[in-house]
Formats: structure tokens, C-alpha cells, sequence
């Protein structure tokens, strides 16, 4: 008799509502990101968080808003848009994702755009998820 092939197990899947929980949330942060406002993005960054960008790695809450703040004074008309989001792990106090961000605006009069991936780490904080580090890369 031949010896049966064994089945892949599939990887568990997080259960529906902490995923919802979590996509929600990076909405709610691509949707405060496009109203350029920094004061929205702020209860949304772990004060700790660390962020690195094409153009530089940033520390810290603070330092993180004010390399926000600069994007926002070079880039006008900004639109910025997260798409094929991934969730690599959730649970109760922590999750990880990946995926794709565009954005088209206007520097300098002239417009622009540019898009890459990015991987978000995501802690809760007393009940609200905060991003506790963000990595853009083209």
C-alpha cells in the first residue's frame, strides 16, 4: 500500500474582527494623511515610533510629525492612497502589514507622483492601535 502524501495545513487566519479592526485603522490614517492636517496624524504615531523613508530615517513622534510636515509643504494637491494591503500577523496587541502607497501632487507647479511598498507595524497603546514603525521603500 502506498504511503499517503501528507496535506499542507493552511495557516491559521486571525479571526475577522481584529482584521477589520486593524484595515480600519490604516484607513482612518490614510484618510487623516490626505487631509494634511499633522495634529490628525499625531494620536495615530506611537510617541517611540520610528519611521524610515526614502529620504531618511526619523525617531520619535515629534521628528516623525515634522518630516511629515515638510512632505506636506513640498508636496501640494497631495493625494496619497494605500492599496493591496496585506496582514502578515494580528493579535490582540500587535499586527504587521504590507503594502502598496501611490501619492500625485504638485512640487514646485509641476506635477508629480511616485508610489512603492511599505510594511506598518501596529501596537496597541490603553485600547487604540498606534503605528509604532512604518518603512516606505520605492
Amino acid at each position: 500500500m502506498p504511503t499517503p502524501t501528507p496535506m499542507p495545513v493552511p495557516a491559521a487566519e486571525p479571526a475577522p474582527g481584529p482584521v477589520a479592526e486593524v484595515t480600519a485603522f490604516m484607513a482612518r490614517y490614510e484618510q487623516a494623511a490626505n487631509r494634511r492636517v499633522v495634529e490628525d496624524l499625531a494620536p495615530l504615531i506611537a510617541p517611540d515610533a520610528t519611521y524610515w523613508f526614502s529620504d531618511g530615517s526619523h525617531q520619535g513622534r515629534g521628528e516623525i510629525l515634522a518630516a511629515i510636515a515638510r512632505t506636506f509643504a513640498t508636496i501640494s494637491d497631495e493625494v496619497y492612497e494605500i492599496t493591496a494591503l496585506e496582514w502578515v500577523v494580528v493579535s490582540a496587541r500587535h499586527a504587521v502589514c504590507r503594502y502598496r502607497f501611490s501619492w500625485t501632487g504638485q512640487v514646485e507647479g509641476r506635477p508629480r507622483s511616485g508610489r512603492g511598498r511599505g510594511t506598518s507595524v501596529l501596537t496597541r497603546h490603553g485600547g487604540t492601535w498606534q503605528i509604532q514603525h512604518e518603512h516606505l521603500s520605492p
